[in-house]
């Protein structure tokens, strides 16, 4: 194949793109400067973990998604300012976009996925949506649908849990601690 020594970046990517042509890669996808990686002992998880940033990082959606590591996997936290209208589980179009760009790297993943909805510790009580649990269940069940249908995600892959008020990332005596816990946790199941 090729060896690279020195890396020189300029001919590592004429290379890539060389290659791709060549294997009949006709999509973006093949690394750019920044995403170059030297090191050859990178994790499958490190490396995951890196390309979510980058989506995050380069859509600007730094305020209302994180990520955190955990015994479960890679834990996707969407707040629901960027999914959700208050009290509501239809998607919105900004949701859309978040969800259409992470799931460019859930839909190559090999992983279960779970999509678990979550509320604040603030009753509600609609016609729609007559407990938290309700909201919680019906908030990721919209986001599974709209990932298998609209985003080809496999449905096999993809189960949904409803936690209502039950598992808080922050404090729910704050509206800032409420605010991180009303939001949908995509769960990359290790």
């Amino acid at each position: 194949m090729y060896a690279i020594s020195n890396v020189d970046l300029l001919k590592y990517e004429k290379l890539m793109t060389a290659m791709g042509s060549v294997f009949g890669n006709t999509q973006p996808g093949i690394p750019s400067l920044p995403e170059l990686k030297t090191d050859v002992t990178v994790k499958p998880i490190d490396k995951l973990k890196n390309d979510l940033n980058t989506v995050i990082k380069r859509y600007k959606f730094e305020k209302s998604v994180s990520l955190e590591e955990n015994e479960r996997g890679i834990v996707i936290h969407i707040l629901d300012d960027i999914l959700f209208k208050s009290g509501r589980a239809e998607l919105t179009e900004s949701s859309r976009k978040v969800l259409s760009k992470l799931a460019d790297i859930l839909r190559i993943l090999p992983n279960d996925i779970r999509i678990e909805g979550h509320t604040d510790n603030l009753q509600i009580n609609s016609a729609t949506y007559p407990s938290n649990w309700h909201l919680s269940v019906a908030r990721a069940l919209n986001t599974s649908y709209y990932l298998i249908r609209n985003e080809n995600l496999s449905p096999e892959k993809i189960s949904i849990v409803g936690n209502s008020e039950y598992k808080p990332i922050a404090d729910n005596e704050t509206p800032e601690g409420r605010e991180k816990n009303r939001r949908v946790d995509i769960v990359i199941i290790k």
